[in-house]
């Protein structure tokens, strides 16, 4: 893979501490500690390994991992990991993509009360897939779904919404058959929308009477009750932004959107252009223009910057990847291998069976040689803080 030339660990390292200290008793906890994991992030700060290629004889130092989940080097693994996990879920049917989003209002006090609203952001969107889809008059059967958290737009502002990866189908009410949907066409956008708005108002509502909301700011007065309910009539009325796109192409078109959707951060490290003393530059996507001017280029100074990128750190233990329905992690197993049933169709082929998993990962070297692609042996382990000693001398030839 190759190396950016400029990452946003470069923009922590070098502006970060002031920052810090400008903004001391600003920043929460989980901030501090996002930044400070990919400041160190593969650096001898956090220890790593002495290697040396069988090939060229090459010696290098691999620095270790943060692995923290906001860390834009560390993604690439976990994704990895993950979509290996979920290809025995793939189903031989269409699978569309929907998309739940939080009105701008909501989106502002989610960002006081997180764990509270985005959780009820998940469960209030996968309620009403599954809610409509069950109806006859739609599609009349249970249904899975797969929901995946962003909380940025394009320009790393705070606009928290779900994608949804949903089997176009489920099971029948008697268990007893597979119900395929309309081909092209999964549930009405509109009924969705307006399920969506009543069903998160009444559970907001529902939050905010048992006192498990906070509100600080512009916002204090929201904490009176009446207040509160006078400051959700408007939301009531106003059109959500709930939206479906085209079916993918296959179950491989699932796993490539996947790959790229399940643990991104806000902002890649491939989309950073510039820092210098006018700020960092970074490429955007307008989704209100069009063509060729939908693609941009944006600045802002390095305190902004790394204000937006904070404003998606998660609370901790917080999952922003949940399954629902068929798709539920209690019964997943048993929903997938009946609906296979149906389908008469057989599990997904694993890349390797699982006798024969552990020669192949014995067989597959750890650390490759980015000059000829041979293994790289470890030679020396070393913890943080600890001094690298100098690498073995290579032995002459006779």
């Amino acid at each position: 893979m190759a190396h950016c030339a400029l990452e946003v660990a470069d923009i922590f390292r070098t502006h970060g501490s002031a920052w810090r200290q400008a903004e001391r008793g600003h920043l929460s906890l989980g901030q501090l500690k996002v930044m400070s994991a990919i400041e160190q992030c593969r650096s001898a700060a956090l220890g790593g390994h002495v290697l040396r290629c069988e090939g060229c004889r090459q010696v290098e130092i691999a620095y270790n991992s943060c692995r923290n989940r906001h860390c834009p080097k560390c993604q690439a693994g976990a994704a990895r990991r993950w979509l290996e996990a979920r290809q025995a879920d793939l189903l031989p049917v269409e699978y569309y993509h929907v998309v739940f989003t939080l009105p701008a209002p909501i989106a502002e006090i989610a960002y006081q009360n997180k764990a509270a609203i985005y959780g009820l952001l998940f469960d209030v969107a996968a309620e009403t897939l599954c809610t409509i889809a069950a109806d006859p008059r739609h599609l009349g059967a249970s249904i899975g779904a797969t929901l995946v958290l962003h909380t940025w737009g394009s320009a790393l502002t705070h606009h928290p919404h779900v994608h949804g990866i949903v089997p176009g189908g489920g099971l029948a009410p008697d268990g007893k058959s597979w119900v395929a949907c309309k081909h092209g066409f999964f549930l009405s956008v509109r009924v969705l929308s307006r399920l969506f708005r009543r069903r998160l108002l009444e559970e907001l509502q529902a939050v905010h009477r048992r006192g498990r909301l906070q509100f600080f700011g512009e916002h204090v007065a929201l904490a009176d009750a009446s207040a509160f309910a006078r400051w959700l009539v408007p939301l009531r009325q106003c059109e959500w932004v709930v939206y479906a796109k085209r079916p993918f192409a296959g179950p491989e078109a699932v796993l490539a959107y996947l790959s790229r959707y399940t643990h991104r951060v806000a902002i890649a490290n491939s989309r950073l252009v510039a820092m210098d003393e006018h700020g960092v530059a970074f490429r955007w996507k307008d989704y209100r223009a069009s063509g060729k001017t939908r693609h941009k280029t944006m600045t802002l100074g390095a305190d902004e910057f790394m204000r937006r990128f904070l404003l998606h750190v998660l609370p901790g233990g917080f999952h922003r990847i949940r399954h629902y329905g068929l798709l539920a992690n209690g019964s997943r197993k048993a929903n997938l291998a009946r609906v296979r049933e149906l389908l008469h169709a057989v599990p997904a082929v694993h890349s390797h069976t699982p006798d024969s998993a552990a020669e192949i990962e014995h067989a597959k070297p750890c650390f490759v040689c980015l000059h000829c692609g041979a293994a790289m042996l470890v030679l020396q382990t070393f913890a943080r803080g600890e001094t690298i000693r100098a690498p073995p001398q290579q032995p002459h030839a006779p």
